[in-house]
């Protein structure tokens, strides 16, 4: 009785431990009882009754990464490329993950490889090199409402890399350095255009400086010219003045004075060794005896003025003391 006592007790707890499953975080487990789906268990300790309910599949729940082998896709202008790309997935819902699709990770890649294909070939070659992120948003968006019916999220399809064929890159990078001559020529023309403009810049600048000196200088000469016969003029109105209070002895003194200045100049000449003088000596010495005469006439004019003005009365001055006593 003992043994069938332990034999019983033995058994209930391996059916007990029998029914506890533990879900790790990150995973769900489906539970199906008799063969029909009735259960997602979360991450934790779950019972469920053996022989009964068992564990169907373990979803991962986490996002993954599927890759898209290589494929050789045909553009619109017949160009064949090789293309890779990368899935990036997450499982919403883990029972229509488990039974609406047979294989889910099988599904997901065909059903990019498709799309990747039909995208992607009804673009030129120069659209699928320059329009990543078109391909990808186009991707992303067709996928996506795809597994939505599978408790899938596509969260992301990204075009891994492009291979076009070896003649095509040849001949793109004879492109390119074609293109990038063209550039270089054409900033070498701008910056030639540009430095004559600013060399005829500079010479306009210059010319138009230099007009504006000549004017100036030429306003100065006008204006010193013009005062010099505004003196000239005074000085010429001064002297007719003097011979019109004088009469020829002032004309006589002018002509003295620019006679003698005028001999005084061969005089001193550094070269001249010989002077000889194209006019008679009597003709110098009756200019300088009309000068003599017109200084003696101011002489005489002075002294009669002088006579002329009343003198002071004489002033009375005390005599000075007498000298003191010699010893």
């Amino acid at each position: 009785m003992n043994g069938f006592l332990i034999a019983l007790v033995a058994l209930v707890v391996v059916f007990l431990l029998m029914g506890v499953r533990v879900v790790r975080q990150g995973y769900v487990y489906t539970v199906e009882r008799l063969g029909k789906f009735t259960l997602a268990a979360q991450p934790g300790l779950h019972l469920i009754v053996p022989f009964i309910d068992r564990v169907g599949h373990k979803v991962n729940m986490m996002e993954q990464v599927l890759d898209i082998p290589g494929q050789e896709i045909i553009t619109r202008d017949n160009a064949m490329v090789g293309v890779d790309a990368v899935v990036f997935f997450q499982v919403l819902d883990a029972g229509k993950a488990a039974y609406e699709v047979a294989n889910l990770y099988l599904a997901i890649m065909q059903l990019t490889t498709t799309n990747l294909r039909t995208v992607m070939g009804g673009m030129d070659l120069d659209e699928t090199l320059s329009k990543r992120d078109e391909i990808n948003a186009r991707l992303l968006s067709v996928v996506d409402h795809a597994t939505s019916p599978w408790g899938v999220k596509i969260t992301r399809i990204e075009v891994k890399d492009i291979r076009p064929p070896a003649d095509i890159v040849n001949a793109m990078g004879r492109q390119m350095k074609a293109e990038r001559e063209k550039r270089a020529n054409i900033l070498d023309a701008e910056g030639l255009r540009a430095s004559e403009i600013l060399r005829a810049e500079g010479e306009k600048q210059s010319q138009i400086l230099q007009a504006e000196g000549r004017r100036e200088a030429a306003f100065r000469d006008a204006e010193a010219r013009e005062r010099e016969a505004e003196a000239e003029a005074k000085a010429t109105q001064m002297v007719s003045d003097a011979i019109a209070a004088s009469g020829a002895q002032a004309l006589n003194y002018f002509i003295a004075q620019k006679y003698t200045e005028a001999v005084s100049e061969f005089a001193r000449s550094p070269n001249a060794k010989t002077i000889l003088f194209p006019v008679e000596a009597t003709q110098l010495i009756g200019t300088l005896g009309g000068v003599g005469e017109l200084v003696r006439d101011a002489m005489a004019d002075r002294e009669v003025g002088a006579a002329a003005r009343p003198r002071p009365a004489p002033v009375n001055r005390p005599a000075p003391p007498p000298p003191p006593p010699a010893g």
